[in-house]
């Protein structure tokens, strides 16, 4: 990979073929940074190529599955081939997938939510993290959910998966406090992207009910980033609420309602 010189800052947003990723990649475009961007399918090429102004910041595009060990291996290396020190890390790519554990979900599936949302996460942080951490700058911001904050029957190894990654970001804020590097969590409610065709979740309740505009969500998420918060609940006031709420509702208060809105066919 040739890399002109350049002195904007690089950022790395992954899972930027559409939905947040996409729009986050656009609030970093539009801030004046360089990027490298990643995603699975061959929709990051296009994306790429919506991104990409004259005159502007010099975007590079990465096909890999980081569900896999040897697509973190081959993003980290895609990174280290611009020569440029890395400047902000979004780490945004997941999946879900919607069902009964017992009877409704492949196992195949939902070992591939781990893979992705989980061991690529600290994949990626552990081998991009301790650059930012010598040079003493950086912005690091992890997509979590609202989904964190309870119990997902129907949803089961998804939410564990966010709960996962919120309690990672939390620690990783705290340990990174003296370093000039921050770190910020970005918890999403029901967003308008792919996510709930993939996760094969139309007919839910929460699959068919009203969502957040991603590109206002990524612009609450890269400001939240910039400014170093800790957290940023992204979208509607009732996503604020329900976080609120959910430090002090019992767990299994907070499973019967999820249950509601994501057991399949509640949608009817």
């Amino acid at each position: 990979m040739t890399t002109p010189t350049s002195n904007r800052p690089l950022a790395l947003v992954t899972g930027a073929s559409s939905g947040i990723g996409y729009e986050l990649a656009a609030q970093f475009v539009e801030h004046g940074f360089d990027l490298v961007i990643a995603a699975e399918d061959d929709g990051i090429e296009s994306a790429a190529q919506k991104l990409r102004r004259d005159g502007g910041p010099q975007i590079w595009s990465v096909r890999v599955d980081l569900a896999r060990e040897q697509g973190v291996t081959e993003l980290v290396a895609a990174v280290t081939a611009t020569g440029r020190p890395l400047d902000a890390l979004a780490l945004n790519a997941g999946r879900g997938a919607g069902g009964a554990f017992v009877g409704g979900t492949d196992l195949t599936d939902e070992l591939e939510i781990v893979d992705l949302n989980v061991r690529s996460t600290v994949h990626l942080a552990k081998r991009l993290l301790p650059g930012m951490v010598e040079r003493g700058a950086g912005r690091v911001l992890f997509t979590s959910s609202i989904a964190s904050t309870m119990p997902g029957p129907f949803q089961a190894v998804y939410n564990a998966s966010k709960s996962f990654v919120q309690s990672f970001a939390e620690a990783l804020r705290n340990e990174l406090k003296d370093t000039g590097v921050t770190v910020t969590s970005l918890m999403p409610g029901p967003t308008d992207t792919e996510f709930f065709d993939r996760a094969d979740m139309e007919d839910t309740r929460v699959g068919s009910g009203k969502k957040d505009d991603p590109a206002k969500v990524a612009e609450q998420g890269f400001e939240a980033m910039m400014r170093g918060d800790q957290t940023i609940t992204a979208g509607s006031l009732m996503n604020k609420v329900q976080t609120a709420a959910g430090k002090i509702i019992p767990d299994r208060l907070k499973s019967e309602q999820h249950r509601r809105m994501a057991e399949p066919g509640s949608g009817s």
